[in-house]
C-alpha cells in the first residue's frame, strides 16, 4: 500500500466507535472490549473524556458530536497505522539496524543493570529505565520526563506527571501496575515548550507516535520514548485486592508498592509493600506475591479487554525497551536485571560513553524473545485464536499484524486461551461480590473452581503427577533425584 492510499484510509477509519462502544459478549460486567484509556482521543478531539469505569478501569467517553476522524488516527487500536510502518518511519534508515519479528527494528541487545547511586536497589529491575532518563536530563538532550510517578489520592494512586530534574526522575522509580491516562500531560507539553522523554508501554507509546505523525508541536516536542515490557495493563482492582488480601481493605488504602524487593531472594521472589491509614494511625505490611491469590500474571485478574488484542510486547515503535531478565541465569539474583533493545543511535551512544556506570552483557534476539517467551505466545499465537472466535461469532476486532511462523493451536491451547479470557473476565465479577459482602474470601471462593480447571488445563498431566510426588518426597530425596535425572539426561 503506498502512503497516499494509507494515508486516505486512515483519514476515512472511524473504528474508535467500535472501540469505546462495543462489549465484551463473554463478560458478566460487560465491560468495553477494547479502550485502553490511554487518552490520546481526549487529547486532540474536546468530545471525548477519560473515566473511570464501574470495573476500576480508564476509558475513553464521547460527550458531543464529533467527526471522529482525528481521535480515531491516534487510537492505538483504531488505527489502521500499526506498528510496523510506525517503527519503519522511524528506525529503517538507522545504519546498522536490523529486523527481527518480534522484537522488531534493533541495533543492539543485552541485558544488564546500573552499577551507580542506587538505581538498581531503587528500581523494579536493573534500574536502566530511571538512569537512562536521569542521563539525558543531565547531558542536555531533553529538559523534562514524562513518566509515571504517586498520584493526588487514593483512588488515584498513580498517574502521569513531568520531572525536570534527576532527583524527581527517581521519585518515579519502579513498576506501577496500575490504569493511568496521559491526556492531561499531553496538554501541558502542548503548552510548554521544551524537549521530553516519554516513557510508557507500548501502546501509550504508539500513540505519542500517532499523535506526533497528526501534530508537528508534539513531534518536535516529544523527540524519545523509552519502552516497557509489557504483559497487560491492570484495573485497579489489582492494586485493592493485594491490599485486600494482605490486612488492608480498600478504604483504608493508601498506597501499594508493586515490586519490593526482597533480600536474599531471587528477582521473580519479591513482595508487595501496603500503606494503609488505620483509625489512629498510618501502617504498612510487606507481603510476597506467591503469597497471594491474585497476582499470577498468567491468569490475567483484572485485566484490560484491549490487551487480549494487543501484538507488541517489545515496545516497537520506541527508541529503547526495557524489561524484566526473566532468564534463569539472571533471575537469581535477587537486584533484578534487565533485558534491553536498542533501536536509536543516540541512546547507543549514551550507553557507549557510560560503561563505568552499568553492567552490560552481550545478548541476541532468541534470548530476548526466551525472557518473555510466555507473552509472545499470548500475544501472537493466543491472539489469531482469539480473532478467529470473535469473528466467527460476527464481532468487530482491531485490525491486527500478521505474523508468518505461528503455528495453530492445538486443541488443548484453544483450551487454555478460552480459559484465560474467562478467568480475566470473571475476577472483575467476582471482586464485585466480595465488595457487596465486604469479604474478600468470596473473591477467592469464586475464582479457585476456576483457576483448579485451568491448571488441568494448562499444566500437562505427567508434570502435574510429577509435582505431586515431588511435594511428598523430603527435601533431601527431591534434591538427590533431581540430581540423578540430570544425569541420566546427560
Amino acid at each position: 500500500m503506498d502512503s497516499v492510499k494509507a494515508e486516505a484510509n486512515d483519514v476515512h477509519n472511524t473504528d474508535i466507535t467500535r472501540v469505546i462502544e462495543s462489549k465484551d459478549a463473554d463478560s458478566p460486567t460487560g465491560q468495553t472490549t477494547f479502550c485502553i484509556g490511554c487518552g490520546a482521543c481526549a487529547f486532540v478531539d474536546p468530545a471525548f473524556r477519560i473515566i473511570k469505569n464501574s470495573d476500576g478501569c480508564l476509558q475513553a467517553e464521547q460527550v458531543s458530536d464529533t467527526d471522529l476522524r482525528a481521535a480515531s488516527q491516534v487510537c492505538p487500536f483504531a488505527s489502521r497505522y500499526d506498528e510496523n510502518r510506525i517503527a519503519e518511519t522511524l528506525f529503517a534508515g538507522v545504519d546498522g539496524i536490523k529486523h527481527d519479528e518480534n522484537l522488531g527494528y534493533f541495533l543492539d541487545t543485552y541485558v544488564g543493570y546500573v552499577k551507580q547511586d542506587g538505581y538498581r536497589e531503587r528500581g523494579s529491575s536493573g534500574g536502566f529505565i530511571s538512569w537512562l532518563a536521569a542521563t539525558m536530563l543531565k547531558q542536555g538532550l531533553i529538559d523534562a520526563v514524562i513518566h509515571v510517578k504517586d498520584g493526588d489520592s487514593p483512588e488515584n494512586m498513580y498517574g502521569y506527571q513531568i520531572s525536570h530534574t534527576p532527583e524527581e526522575v527517581t521519585q518515579g522509580a519502579k513498576s506501577k501496575y496500575y490504569p493511568i491516562t496521559m491526556s492531561e500531560v499531553l496538554k501541558y507539553v502542548s503548552d510548554n515548550a521544551g524537549r521530553y522523554l516519554f516513557i510508557g508501554i507500548p501502546c501509550f507509546i504508539k500513540s505519542v507516535r500517532l499523535i506526533a505523525r497528526q501534530n508537528p508541536v508534539i513531534k518536535e516536542r516529544i523527540p524519545y520514548c523509552i519502552g516497557l515490557v509489557c504483559g497487560h495493563l491492570k484495573s485497579d482492582f489489582f492494586a485493592k485486592s493485594e491490599a485486600w488480601e494482605s490486612g488492608i481493605p480498600p478504604q483504608s488504602l493508601e498506597r501499594v508498592d508493586f515490586r519490593y524487593k526482597l533480600q536474599g531472594r531471587p528477582a521473580s521472589d519479591y513482595a508487595i509493600k501496603v500503606d494503609g491509614r488505620g483509625p489512629e494511625s498510618p501502617h504498612s505490611v510487606i507481603k510476597r506475591t506467591a503469597d497471594l491469590s491474585t497476582t499470577d500474571w498468567g491468569l490475567g485478574y483484572f485485566k484490560y479487554n484491549a490487551c487480549d488484542f494487543c501484538d507488541d510486547v517489545l515496545a516497537e515503535t520506541a527508541d529503547v525497551t526495557f524489561g524484566d531478565a526473566w532468564l534463569p541465569k539472571y533471575a537469581g539474583d535477587g537486584l533484578g536485571t534487565n533485558v534491553i533493545v536498542v533501536r536509536n543511535p543516540e541512546i547507543a551512544t549514551i550507553l557507549d560513553e557510560h560503561a563505568d556506570e552499568i553492567q552490560l552483557f552481550d545478548s541476541s534476539p532468541a534470548e530476548i524473545y526466551q525472557s518473555q517467551a510466555g507473552g509472545f505466545r499470548h500475544r501472537r499465537q493466543g491472539l489469531s485464536y482469539r480473532i478467529e472466535t470473535k469473528r466467527a461469532r460476527g464481532e468487530w476486532v482491531p485490525t491486527k499484524r500478521r505474523f508468518t511462523g505461528i503455528q495453530a493451536p492445538s486443541e488443548r491451547r484453544k483450551e487454555v486461551y478460552a480459559m484465560r479470557t474467562r478467568l480475566k473476565n470473571e475476577s472483575f465479577q467476582a471482586y464485585h461480590e466480595a465488595e457487596a459482602a465486604g469479604d474478600f474470601s468470596k473473591f477467592v471462593a469464586h475464582m479457585k473452581p476456576l483457576v483448579r480447571r485451568y491448571r488441568r488445563i494448562s499444566v500437562p498431566l505427567l508434570t502435574r503427577i510429577k509435582r505431586s510426588i515431588g511435594h511428598l518426597l523430603p527435601a533431601g530425596v527431591k534434591t538427590n533425584l533431581k540430581r540423578l535425572l540430570r544425569i541420566k539426561r546427560a
